[in-house]
């Protein structure tokens, strides 16, 4: 979903960011978010009178107002947009492409925005074809043991049937890892750079002791 996008020049140079730890947008990923925040509610206010985008990204420590930002983030369009009864907006992100922060600008708005670079990632504005390579067997064998140690379900005839892109771009925003991996899971150059990341932070997770494993007794 590019919405007319086709070269990075094409989006937005100056975007507003949405700072939120452990989560992450891919390309063509949709991310639902529950907006209660009175300067995100600005935000969202401000993107949908305009061109709809919005950069996720990660904060990575500082105050807690004020967070510092993480180099890459993701910008996506809003797709889906509800207002409840008690002035929550429920929207959908479906990802654009990601960029890099070149500057974060001075702004009277509640909300912070950023100068995006998006020309090392104008590749995401092309969903990847085919999937020559993908081993799907070994992929879920790995995925099996994360969610059994995880004590996780998933919908199985999904995940063995999904187009390569969206099962593994979906499985990167859900899976439950750590702020660092989940960066590590945005920054992978690649699809493939991807599947290798992802498929390795499953199996370090799911070769873990369990809680309940006993330690082997010293000879």
């Amino acid at each position: 979903m590019a919405q007319g996008y086709v070269k990075a020049v094409d989006l937005p140079q100056v975007i507003p960011v949405f700072p939120l730890p452990g989560s992450i947008l891919l390309p063509r990923g949709q991310l639902p978010l529950n907006i209660f925040e009175p300067r995100y509610l600005n935000m969202i206010d401000d993107a949908m009178a305009g061109e709809r985008i919005l950069g996720m990204i990660q904060p990575v420590g500082g105050p807690r107002r004020l967070p510092s930002l993480s180099a890459v983030g993701c910008a996506g369009r809003i797709t889906s947009f509800a207002e409840t009864s008690d002035g929550r907006y429920l929207v959908t992100l479906t990802g654009v492409a990601r960029f890099r922060v070149a500057s974060e600008l001075p702004t009277q708005t509640p909300y912070r925005q950023v100068r995006a670079t998006f020309a090392p990632f104008e590749a995401d504005l092309v969903a990847p074809t085919g999937g020559e390579g993908f081993d799907r067997e070994t992929f879920l064998g790995a995925l099996k043991a994360y969610l059994e140690r995880r004590q996780l379900e998933i919908d199985w005839e999904t995940a063995e049937a999904a187009p390569q892109e969206a099962l593994i771009n979906s499985l990167s925003m859900a899976l439950p890892f750590e702020g660092a991996e989940k960066q590590a899971l945005l920054e992978a150059m690649t699809l493939s750079d991807r599947i290798a990341v992802l498929t390795a932070l499953m199996r370090i997770d799911a070769a873990e002791p369990g809680d309940g494993d006993s330690p082997t007794p010293m000879q």
